[in-house]
């Protein structure tokens, strides 16, 4: 499996796919509790692609996974008690990864937040970062057995969820 650097030629087949996983996710509401049009949207996707920001994976020509990562942090990670003192530019971070729910429990995530860890230490990163919903326990337990640590807890607002915890995880590389 190997992440591919989406373009504007692929926005479409993304929306489509962030959609049909939500839709056909079955945990969806109690982990993730992505509501299209809310989190993620059009926009973010859009911006992520223009970024040069967003992957995926296909096979037999059919999107089976798709994430962003940003070459820096934004200063809402600011707060958190990180393990390392880093610069914005130091991190990697990772945004809306998402599996085809036929491919989920399979190990398609790790071996994509794997590749993100090889792909970020290769552009001389410091340190992959990102924030799950306190409630998304799949998600925790995946960056968990990964080598993620657990380093601290922002109350944040998402359209999606209102005012909820999240959990902040790092990876030091």
């Amino acid at each position: 499996m190997m992440l591919m650097k989406a373009n504007t030629e692929d926005y479409n087949r993304i929306v489509e796919f962030y959609k049909y996983v939500i839709d056909n996710t079955a945990s969806m509401e109690e982990c993730g509790r992505w509501i299209y049009g809310q989190h993620p949207t059009d926009e973010m996707i859009l911006s992520y692609i223009d970024g040069g920001y967003m992957y995926y994976a296909e096979e037999n020509e059919n999107l089976i996974a798709a994430v962003a990562v940003t070459p820096f942090q934004g200063e809402d990670y600011h707060p958190v008690k990180w393990s390392a003192d880093l610069r914005d530019d130091e991190v990697a971070v990772v945004h809306i990864l998402c599996v085809d729910p036929k491919r989920q429990k399979c190990g398609l995530a790790k071996e994509i937040m794997n590749e993100i860890i090889n792909v970020s230490k290769e552009s001389n990163k410091k340190a992959v970062r990102l924030d799950a919903l306190c409630c998304n326990k799949p998600a925790h337990r995946l960056y968990e057995t990964i080598g993620f640590k657990k380093c601290g807890t922002q109350n944040w607002f998402a359209s999606n969820t209102g005012w909820i915890d999240f959990f902040l995880y790092e990876y030091l590389c």
